[in-house]
């Protein structure tokens, strides 16, 4: 192997318990964006110089890349839960924590039954404060007066509405002194707090302008893009979806809600619809508005949580429905659509067709251009545009 050809080494996190090498996922050499940032370097470091006891029931929520669990697992004696909404997340968990030779966390998603005791609770703050509330909802019943509760999170992340919902559901919260722009959050657990009932999952109703699904309900767990109302990307999408198709199976790619899909289910009532998503949160809320709206079809219904396409057989699908993510927790990239756009390639048959719904300067249009050699503007209005791109007859098919 040539020296050009080595695998760049994973960026190096120094611990108080040592280093760890950690990487995103999918590895991306060219990709710049660490594997952790401020926020987990300085809640592992007062850990450490607060002398917390980790040798009992720690539970960490929303580890982003697996920087917090590959930290612990150094620390003897600390078997940590993490849970995560991120399939990519704990693939890289997985990833980093073999990297590492570490052993002895159990990773569970936000869809399985919390720990039923919690000595230390840690919680990276995620984009979402629905995802906080339902989480924090979900493992109150679990703490009791003496767990250590921190959370972390860069500043910017950190709000008053954040810090109520600590307050409000777990108990006394204050802040530490920033470092690095990035934050504690210390709570004492109120085992007498009452707090509201959990709001989550959420169901609304549809608009009446948007085919098939006008009208009609939608299931959203917390963390779900626009779970409390339908974004108008997707309103567009919905209004221009493809009817006059022959598509006998279908993929509802990045499907958040489901509502994309399970219109497609209404209008191809004969296809089979694949929804995947890489939140867990998401393909449940895919098959919750499926089984409200659908119910038995001649068609069946798939629902996967994975890297989108990543694991389809190449040439297996018809048609492909995407509103792609432009990011990545706090960071503004691209590289999510690319990566959609080049496994809807692979996954699509010859003639297989891909529509992608997205504001007009993200320029679309050019990648498609650039994997699919076309790209057609099927509708757009003054900030959305709605794009098709048609898998092309190998060249010694063609004629």
């Amino acid at each position: 192997m040539n020296r050009t050809d080595q695998p760049a080494p994973a960026p190096r996190l120094t611990t108080p318990w040592g280093d760890v090498d950690l990487a995103r996922f999918p590895e991306n050499p060219r990709d710049q964006l660490r594997a952790w940032d401020a926020a987990d370097a300085y809640l592992l470091r007062h850990l450490a110089e607060a002398g917390t006891d980790l040798t009992g029931a720690v539970t960490v929520v929303g580890d982003r890349w697996g920087a917090l669990a590959t930290a612990l697992t150094g620390v003897p004696g600390c078997t940590p839960t993490v849970i995560s909404d991120s399939y990519l997340g704990q693939q890289a968990t997985y990833a980093n924590l073999t990297r590492n030779e570490h052993t002895g966390a159990r990773l569970l998603t936000t869809q399985d039954t919390p720990p039923h005791t919690i000595d230390v609770l840690l919680v990276r703050v995620p984009k979402s404060l629905a995802l906080l509330e339902d989480q924090l909802h979900r493992l109150r019943p679990a703490v009791h007066a003496n767990t250590v509760v921190i959370g972390t999170g860069m500043v910017k992340e950190i709000h008053t509405s954040t810090l109520n919902l600590f307050e409000r559901i777990v108990g006394p919260t204050r802040t530490s002194l920033a470092e690095k722009k990035a934050r504690l959050i210390f709570t004492e657990p109120d085992p007498t707090l009452a707090p509201d009932p959990n709001p989550w999952p959420h169901t609304y109703q549809l608009p009446s302008d948007i085919g098939p699904l006008s009208a009609r309900p939608v299931v959203n767990h917390a963390g779900v893009f626009c779970a409390e109302h339908l974004d108008i990307g997707t309103r567009f999408l919905l209004q221009h979806l493809p009817r006059d198709t022959d598509a006998r199976r279908i993929v509802d790619l990045g499907c958040g809600n489901g509502v994309v899909g399970t219109s497609a289910a209404l209008t191809h009532p004969n296809a089979d619809v694949l929804f995947t998503d890489e939140s867990h949160q998401a393909v449940a809320s895919a098959e919750a508005t499926y089984a409200e709206n659908v119910g038995d079809r001649p068609g069946k219904a798939e629902f996967r949580v994975a890297d989108g396409l990543a694991d389809t057989p190449p040439g297996d699908v018809d048609l492909i429905l995407n509103n792609p993510p432009f990011h990545t927790h706090q960071a503004t990239t691209d590289a999510t659509a690319y990566r959609m756009f080049t496994q809807a390639r692979a996954a699509l048959r010859p003639g297989g067709e891909l529509w992608v719904v997205g504001n007009r300067h993200l320029g679309y249009h050019i990648k498609l251009r650039r994997l699919f050699g076309n790209s057609q503007l099927v509708a757009s209005n003054a900030k959305f545009v709605i794009l098709k791109a048609v898998k092309q007859e190998p060249r010694g098919r063609r004629g």
